[in-house]
C-alpha cells in the first residue's frame, strides 16, 4: 500500500488565471526530502466516494544542501469541470490534503559533464525548474554550465514564476530566460522574448550533440515537436529528458 501523508495549506496566490501556487506544511511532523524535478500525487475521491489521485510537479525552491526542507510548493491549473480542481478551488488555509512520493526521475543527473542545459517548458511544465534553481545555481559555479531556460506561453499573463527567473538570470550570467508567446506580446518586451511556439525557437540556439542535454516539460504536443526538433540536431536520446502533462478530470 502507498503510504500517503497529511499535507496542511499555509499559503496560496494565483500565478495566472487559472493557475494557483499553493504552498503546504507537512502536518506529521516530518520533512519531504525530494530530488528538484520530483513530483507528489494527491489523493481525493470523485463525488461518488471512487478513489483517484492527481501528479503535481513540486515547485519548491530549497537548498537541498542543507537538508530536506519544511516548505511544500505546487502549481496547479484549473481545468473547467476538473474534480481536482473542485478539490482545490475550495481548499483553504488549514485545511488537510492527503500525498504520497516523491516520485520522478526528471532530475538533473550527478554525472552529467554537458556544456550546457536546454530547459523547455510550457504551462506549469516549468514548476519542475524553479525547482531546479539552487542546483543551477552549483552547477554553474562549479561546472562553468550555462543554461538556457525556453517558457512556452499564450499571453505575458500566464507566464507564471517570471519573476523568479527574471531575478535569477539578472543575477547569473550563465542563465538565459526567453519567454516564447504565441498569441500575444508584453508591452516593452525584454530582448529575449520570442514570438511564437517554444520549440520553433529551438533552432535559434543551435542544439549540439558535443555539448547539450535537453529537458522537455509540459504539453504533450510540445514535448513530441521538440523531441524530433532536438533528435534532429543529432541530440542523443538519452541526452533528451521528457515529463508529459495531460489534463484530467
Amino acid at each position: 500500500m502507498v503510504h500517503q501523508f497529511p499535507l496542511r495549506l499555509i499559503g496560496s496566490r494565483m500565478l495566472a488565471p487559472s493557475v494557483r501556487h499553493l504552498a503546504f506544511a507537512r502536518d506529521d511532523g516530518l520533512p519531504l526530502d525530494f530530488n528538484p524535478g520530483q513530483f507528489i500525487q494527491v489523493h481525493f475521491n470523485y463525488p461518488d466516494g471512487t478513489a483517484t489521485k492527481r501528479s503535481y510537479s513540486l515547485a519548491t525552491i530549497h537548498d537541498h544542501a542543507l537538508g530536506p526542507g519544511e516548505a511544500v510548493e505546487i502549481a496547479v491549473s484549473y481545468v473547467t469541470g476538473g474534480a481536482a480542481t473542485a478539490l482545490f478551488t475550495a481548499l483553504d488555509e488549514g485545511q488537510q490534503i492527503q500525498c504520497s512520493g516523491p516520485y520522478g526521475r526528471f532530475c538533473l543527473m550527478p554525472n552529467d559533464s554537458n556544456k550546457r542545459y536546454l530547459l523547455i517548458g510550457t504551462g506549469t511544465g516549468v514548476t519542475p525548474y524553479r525547482a531546479m534553481l539552487p542546483q543551477l545555481e552549483t552547477l554553474m559555479r562549479e561546472r562553468g554550465v550555462e543554461i538556457v531556460l525556453l517558457f512556452g506561453a499564450r499571453t505575458p499573463e500566464e507566464l507564471i514564476y517570471a519573476d523568479d527567473f527574471y531575478a535569477f538570470a539578472a543575477t547569473h550570467a550563465n542563465f538565459r530566460f526567453v519567454p516564447c508567446f504565441s498569441r500575444e506580446l508584453p508591452v516593452d518586451a525584454h530582448p529575449d522574448v520570442r514570438r511564437g511556439y517554444v520549440q520553433e525557437a529551438l533552432a535559434e540556439f543551435a542544439p549540439s550533440a558535443e555539448n547539450d542535454i535537453a529537458y522537455l516539460c509540459g504539453n504533450p504536443n510540445m514535448v513530441d515537436a521538440a523531441f524530433e526538433a532536438l533528435k534532429a540536431a543529432g541530440l542523443p536520446i538519452p541526452h533528451i529528458r521528457r515529463e508529459k502533462y495531460v489534463s484530467s478530470k
